[in-house]
């Protein structure tokens, strides 16, 4: 893809065209572009097998996660490079193409509202962007697109940074959040796709894509927000009832009842809202998620309130940094949806553990007091942490893998330093320990699958 948007004349990310393999590649593209670098799986996509190193050091351990998070999720481990931007915002053109050389795009959306690379919020169009570059942006989608004799559904995404827009990479499928363009533009897509799968000619031209309105979709997935760790949260969804009304649309997958496996992709369904204007639009998003109601487990749609509530989000000037570095989601967390309330107790969210009842390991959900701070402590914790604070026992946050352990018995440790890997849902979460010391336990193996709240290790 790369390739093809060089043969069309449309400028990339500086990054690497071949895979790599070696980790001293990644040192000696950092000598020539500098320090942070972006690994990323040649077949990937939703964050996954995509790593930021920020200094040599990180290298060798950076591209055996990738790696394997890429094998587990696409089962393919080849890996490439790119240079870091710092506060980009991510845009994307979707195009469509048929055999016959037609090649229209319909317009952009905005999806830079992420964490871990991957998108939480999307909207179409694309807000803020001066429409000299929004115009050079679909023009350069479709050189892409013709470079490649593409013919589907596909989407050419862009980073855009201080008015210069690069290309990233083509996903040659439909994107997870197509409907806000369907909205705006009232074409089918997956119609589209079926047509020109049967051989037939697009039925209009660039010059028929007229865009009205203005579209935002919520990805309502299972995880914890709270304090913006986005913590896997597998289990039975007891209820789920979705909003609906004039400009509502709710794409699911899930009923209530279901299971959400930590094995697979977390996404319960895509909440997609329609407004006239931005403004409406948002509104209108923020009624929908009002009424949204998942109880069983832990979602992500009090992010996306969050999302649309704070004034960077109206203003269009958050970056695919924002969610991580800027956000405040201390105060976010799965509220308590059945028994009685205490008189004077603050607020409690959900915490999924396992319990060992005559030698058979049952998971069940327990409501714990929300632990409450700022955005900024939340960034800062592992720099309070010294050598008497903090708990021994390293426990899993949640259901998932050991595909690494980094400790022994008797190695000495220091508090935030990272003692295993734990996959869930195709991703790879660092576990740490909270306290300096010599590890006196080691209680894992690779392989090993394990309940939320399992010690792993213990530090004396």
């Amino acid at each position: 893809a790369r390739a093809a948007a060089e043969r069309a004349g449309v400028a990339g990310v500086p990054g690497s065209t071949d895979p790599i393999t070696d980790p001293d590649q990644v040192r000696a593209f950092a000598a020539a572009h500098g320090w942070p670098v972006l690994i990323k799986a040649v077949y990937g996509g939703g964050g996954r097998g995509m790593k930021v190193v920020l200094g040599h050091e990180e290298a060798d351990a950076a591209i055996e996660s990738a790696r394997r998070e890429s094998m587990a999720a696409f089962g393919h481990d080849d890996l490439y490079l790119e240079r870091y931007l710092s506060a980009p915002r991510h845009i994307e053109v979707q195009v469509l193409a048929d055999t016959h050389g037609n090649v229209v795009h319909l317009g952009d959306r905005d999806c830079s509202a992420q964490r871990r690379h991957q998108k939480l919020v999307e909207e179409a169009p694309a807000p803020g962007l001066p429409e000299a570059v929004r115009a050079a942006m679909g023009e350069a989608a479709v050189a892409v697109a013709r470079s490649c004799h593409y013919a589907n559904a596909g989407t050419v995404e862009f980073l855009y940074e201080d008015g210069e827009f690069f290309y990233l990479e083509t996903n040659t499928r439909l994107q997870v959040e197509h409907p806000v363009t369907e909205m705006v533009t009232g074409i089918d897509l997956v119609e589209q796709q079926l047509r020109v799968a049967a051989g037939e000619p697009l039925g209009f031209d660039q010059s028929d894509v007229v865009m009205s309105g203005h579209a935002i979709e919520v990805r309502i997935n299972a995880e914890d927000p709270a304090g913006g760790r986005f913590l896997p949260s597998p289990g039975r969804i007891t209820t789920l009832r979705v909003p609906d009304g004039f400009g509502v649309r709710f794409d699911g997958g899930y009923e209530a009842g279901d299971e959400v496996s930590q094995f697979y992709d977390n996404l319960l369904g895509k909440l997609v809202v329609w407004g006239a204007d931005r403004n409406a639009a948002i509104r209108r998003g923020l009624r929908a998620l009002s009424e949204l109601q998942v109880t069983g487990v832990a979602t992500t749609a009090p992010a996306g309130t969050a999302i649309l509530n704070h004034p960077d989000f109206a203003a269009a000037v958050h970056s695919t940094r924002w969610v991580e570095d800027v956000l405040d989601l201390s105060g976010v967390g799965l509220a308590r949806d059945t028994g009685p309330s205490r008189e004077g107790a603050g607020r409690e969210i959900r915490r999924e553990t396992t319990v060992e009842v005559n030698g058979r390991r049952f998971a069940v959900g327990v409501w714990v007091p929300e632990v409450t701070g700022s955005a900024r402590a939340r960034h800062s914790r592992a720099s309070r942490r010294t050598a008497g604070s903090g708990s021994g026992e390293a426990v899993a946050p949640m259901q998932g893998t050991i595909v690494k352990v980094f400790v022994e018995v008797g190695d000495a440790i220091e508090a935030g330093q990272a003692v295993c890997v734990l996959e869930a849902m195709k991703m790879e979460n660092h576990v740490a320990a909270e306290r300096s010391g010599v590890v006196v336990e080691v209680r894992v193996s690779e392989g090993n699958l394990v309940g939320a709240g399992d010690v792993l290790v213990v530090v004396d």
